[in-house]
């Protein structure tokens, strides 16, 4: 069979009416914007009979209500004599409601005994919402471009179809919703009535209320939900000399005293906020200008899930804080007695925690000799040599202060410090002489970790004083590599955890409940100062050690130490 070409004209012809029809299908929407299912499909149908020239185009809907189905049918007029709407829609309907049948691309006498070509199209993804069949006397029908303009059309009903159930559903929704609003505004106001009858009541009580908080033989008060003062008992007025107009709403904060007034008010606007019970202590100025401590406690009163007042006392605790503060005094000179009888430990620790580094300014300065008596002098190097000295010697000072601030009365102040960075200048202070050990020396430093607050140089004391035990446990070890494993990671519980894994002697379980106690050593040169000095560096910044032994050899020393709080 010969394949009929057309022109070239007629080619740009056919693509023009194409766009144009296309252009008329994407417009479409606007036309049927907040339109029902048939109103969409209606326009639908007129629009492509006329666009196409069909015979005729059928539409069924689906129902969401799965009862019933809406068939719609357009029929050409140039078609004639017009078939009856029923005929067709009763032979096409077979098809569409047999499953195991597919409608055929030709039927023959389904109008006026012609052949006619058939089109189904599915709307929606799988045609659960509807289908239509669009027929012409056009053997050739569809062409490709009307095959085009069809898609095209059943897609923009299948998203007028969707848009038009969602509105559906949106309407049902806002019904739904309104009517909910309204209960909840009804039983609202129903609730506002029940309050405003109990706060009557309680009106009507507070005159015999009054009476009763006034012989109380102490400061009792009552506040607004706001904070603001609304009642102060008569023990408040005898004591302060200030009149309720004084002392009324704010007032009563010039009775305060000025060190005391601004942490009183940061924790009374806190308990604004989470109407908790709360109390704190503070100075109240006496009507003589004497100022007393008093203890100041406060409850809200909570009714129907609504603050209605904050009820309070304040009782003088004048003498029991002279008892405190005596008893503290007397606790502090005990702990300094006991600290100073640890003078001979404090003197052990600085030499054992200071060797380190003077033994790095004996070596730093020896070579800087060398580099200087060299002929040309290398003073660059000389210079580099200097600045490790001082460096050094700075360590040194460091340690000795830090050690003397553990064992003296004044507390350290923990700061923010990147706890991979004091290891890294930890390793390069040891590596020399753990080279000298032949130490193999590892490093698994986490990345990302959060800083730590604690005190830098004593955190490092620690870390120097594990990788040195950790190479004095290797010392004797032939038959296998001296390894020695730095590891940094997240712990459980916000903490950071650091482990320095060797594969020495190890110890055996009866060593191991000693091995922090003060002056305990399994080495023959040792003091047992720096395992025990680094427990209490650790356990002074909230902080633990402790060690563990291997599955092979030697052990592992560990410490964890909190992140994201203050210690």
């Amino acid at each position: 069979m010969a394949v009929q070409t057309n022109s070239p004209a007629e080619e740009i012809k056919g693509l023009r009416r194409c766009i144009n029809d296309l252009v008329s299908i994407v417009a479409l929407p606007a036309v049927w914007a907040g339109g029902t299912p048939p109103q969409i499909v209606g326009n639908l149908l007129d629009a492509l009979v006329s666009m196409l020239n069909l015979d005729f185009i059928y539409a069924r809907l689906g129902n969401s209500g799965g009862s019933e189905h809406l068939e719609m049918l357009r029929i050409g007029p140039t078609l004639e004599p017009k078939p009856q709407a029923e005929e067709i829609s009763e032979k096409l309907r077979h098809w569409l409601t047999d499953n195991s049948q597919k409608i055929p691309p030709v039927v023959s006498n389904i109008i006026n005994g012609r052949s006619i070509a058939l089109v189904s199209l599915q709307l929606g993804l799988h045609g659960e919402m509807g289908q239509v069949v669009a027929g012409s006397g056009r053997l050739d029908f569809p062409q490709q471009n009307e095959r085009l303009v069809l898609d095209v059309a059943a897609n923009q009903a299948s998203i007028g179809l969707h848009e038009a159930s969602v509105l559906r559903e949106l309407d049902q929704r806002v019904a739904q919703r309104t009517a909910e609003l309204t209960s909840a505004n009804k039983q609202l106001l129903e609730a506002r009535a029940a309050l405003e009858k109990a706060f009557d009541e309680i009106k009507r009580s507070e005159a015999k209320l009054r009476q009763v908080i006034d012989a109380i033989p102490t400061i009792a008060w009552c506040n607004l939900p706001d904070g603001s003062n609304e009642f102060l008992n008569k023990s408040w007025h005898e004591y302060t000399g200030l009149s309720r107009e004084e002392s009324h709403g704010w007032g009563w904060q010039v009775a305060f005293h000025s060190d005391d007034l601004a942490p009183l008010m940061t924790m009374w606007k806190e308990m604004l906020v989470t109407r908790e019970p709360g109390e704190i202590e503070a100075r109240i100025r006496r009507h003589d200008g004497l100022y007393r401590w008093f203890l100041i406690r406060a409850e809200p009163f909570v009714e129907d899930g609504k603050l209605v007042r904050w009820y309070g006392t304040s009782t003088d605790i004048g003498d029991r804080k002279r008892a405190e503060d005596a008893l503290h005094k007397a606790r502090a000179e005990l702990a300094h007695v006991a600290q100073v009888t640890t003078l001979s430990t404090l003197t052990a620790s600085i030499a054992h925690e200071v060797n380190q580094p003077l033994s790095g300014i004996v070596t730093n300065a020896s070579t800087c000799l060398r580099m200087l008596d060299a002929n040309p002098p290398n003073l660059e190097g000389a210079r580099e040599t200097a600045r490790r000295t001082i460096r050094d010697a700075n360590r040194a000072s460091e340690v000795v202060t830090r050690l003397r601030t553990l064992y003296s009365k004044k507390d350290l102040v923990p700061e923010p410090m990147d706890l991979n960075e004091a290891t890294r200048e930890v390793i390069s202070l040891s590596r020399s002489e753990l080279e000298r050990n032949r130490v193999v020396l590892r490093q698994e430093l986490a990345e990302d970790l959060p800083r730590v607050l604690g005190d830098r140089i004593q955190v490092q004391q620690v870390i120097l004083n594990l990788i040195r035990n950790g190479s004095d446990a290797m010392s004797a070890v032939d038959d296998r590599p001296r390894e020695l494993l730095i590891k940094t990671e997240l712990d459980e519980g916000s903490r950071v955890l650091l482990s320095v894994k060797d594969t020495g002697v190890g110890f055996d379980s009866q060593s191991e409940e000693k091995l922090f106690e003060a002056f305990y050593t399994t080495k023959a040169d040792g003091m047992g100062i720096g395992l025990s000095l680094s427990r209490s560096i650790m356990e002074s910044l909230r902080g633990r050690l402790w060690a563990v032994r291997n599955e092979g050899p030697g052990a592992t020393f560990l410490f964890s130490i909190p992140w994201g709080t203050n210690t």
